[in-house]
């Protein structure tokens, strides 16, 4: 079953989170899909991650190339086209209908200085929760990730 993770970024930034989540889920043998609203914030985010150092490199690429299905990160604003086991969803993205079934995991990354997308972020957990799907939610204020929240359904 899919476990929905929400990251509370308050001094993290997104292509930092975005990195390090997705580093891991490499380390899990998992391919992942990075979902925003935006094309022009994904390739933001994608000259970010390339700026990263040469030993941190994450091997990802825009959608809507001849090599998506290839690709260990595809970052794009629709369908998943790399068969990925984790979705990341930023910027207020959703999972498609039905796509949380075939997932390990779901991240979902908002940007907690922006009241808006606070406000958004708990409204889809509270749509998680009502689907008795198993949610977590993390933290960054500290000056580390904690979990401060989780719903296990019964």
């Amino acid at each position: 079953m899919v476990q929905v993770l929400f990251y509370h970024m308050t001094r993290s930034t997104v292509d930092e989170t975005v990195a390090t989540l997705a580093t891991r889920a490499l380390g899990a043998g998992w391919r992942v899909m990075l979902r925003g609203t935006d094309a022009e914030r994904l390739d933001w985010l994608d000259q970010k991650l390339w700026l990263g150092a040469e030993d941190d490199f994450l091997p990802h690429g825009l959608a809507g190339g001849d090599h998506d299905a290839d690709q260990p990160v595809l970052m794009g604003t629709g369908p998943m086209t790399n068969a990925a086991q984790a979705l990341m969803l930023v910027d207020g993205a959703r999972p498609l209908p039905g796509e949380a079934a075939g997932l390990e995991r779901i991240w979902v990354l908002f940007d907690g200085q922006d009241g808006g997308a606070v406000a958004d972020a708990r409204s889809f957990w509270k749509e998680v929760v009502a689907q008795s799907l198993p949610a977590q939610y993390w933290s960054d204020e500290g000056g580390r990730w904690e979990k401060k929240a989780e719903k296990v359904p019964a």
